[in-house]
């Protein structure tokens, strides 16, 4: 018996939805999509079409790693987030649809600007930051990132999606004060989706996560709130008179990350629901600063 491209992505969704999977019809088709080397368009002009044995078996073997817990992005080596497609590896984060909701903010707010310079702090795998790019013209982008490792899955990232003339990375580190040639008020806004998990519930996330997904990029202290803490207070200065910060932040996390902004010097604080109500993004303007035009110079692409 013939088993078809869409025989095989229905017996795979099938597994994935039967183990709970949230996300089972997308991640079917795109372990099948992916290891057949298909388009989407190409799997559904096919989908009537045999899949030859090796296929199979090799699709299956990727379906029966992802039940035993490895998601799917890592298996097939990228993921979409915000029409874009980028590189994605163990060194960095999954990209999530809530954070799209910190691009969807921000692209908004610096249509508004005109050319403008923006900063995506703890980048991992760029894509709040080449979503920006990507969406508004006038902004250069600049990729701050710790791990060496998603520094090069950013480098791979801004090739991809053709942006290296206004996207560039370095090593930064959000814990410590902005690294020299960042210089006060370059950037117009700042961006950081931060580790947010507090060191105790790390064991008690899913395995998926737990397993999988660099530690690094998780655990944000004792109660998850080292990074706000050191990026409103260190990184205040690097942004422009009025410039805006943006957080994505964890469950219940909104309103002290609130707190934190408005006792460093944040005003105009606005916090952002996802699709399930929850805050997610919480955001703020700085003030009480004085802008000095010799701090204004461009950092080097």
């Amino acid at each position: 018996m013939k088993i078809t491209y869409n025989d095989l992505y229905l017996e795979i969704r099938q597994k994935f939805q039967e183990a709970g999977y949230p996300g089972a019809a997308l991640e079917a088709r795109e372990l099948v999509c992916c290891v057949s080397r298909k388009t989407q368009q190409e799997f559904f002009r096919d989908a009537r079409e045999p899949v030859p044995a090796e296929t199979q078996q090799q699709i299956r073997t990727y379906a029966g790693r992802h039940l035993d817990g490895e998601p799917v992005p890592y298996l097939i080596g990228e993921w979409d987030f915000y029409g874009l497609t980028l590189h994605v590896s163990r060194d960095v984060l999954i990209p999530r649809t809530d954070t799209e909701i910190l691009a969807e903010e921000a692209i908004q707010y610096l249509r508004t600007l005109g050319p403008c310079r923006v900063l995506d702090l703890c980048a991992g795998s760029g894509c709040v930051g080449l979503a920006v790019a990507a969406n508004v013209p006038d902004c250069q982008v600049l990729l701050g990132e710790l791990s060496e490792k998603a520094i090069q899955i950013c480098r791979r990232n801004i090739q991809r999606c053709g942006l290296s003339e206004r996207v560039s990375v370095r090593r930064m580190d959000a814990l410590l004060k902005p690294p020299k040639p960042v210089s006060a008020g370059e950037f117009q806004c700042i961006l950081c989706n931060p580790p947010y998990i507090p060191k105790p519930d790390l064991e008690r996330l899913d395995r998926s996560v737990r397993d999988f997904e660099p530690q690094l990029a998780l655990c944000g202290g004792a109660d998850g709130l080292d990074f706000y803490r050191a990026v409103s207070r260190l990184w205040r200065d690097a942004l422009d008179e009025n410039g805006r910060l943006y957080y994505e932040v964890g469950i219940g996390q909104a309103d002290i990350v609130t707190q934190i902004m408005r006792s460093e010097g944040f005003g105009e604080l606005r916090c952002v629901p996802d699709s399930r109500n929850i805050p997610r993004v919480v955001y703020g303007t700085k003030e009480n600063s004085v802008w000095c035009p010799d701090f204004r110079t461009p950092f080097v692409l």
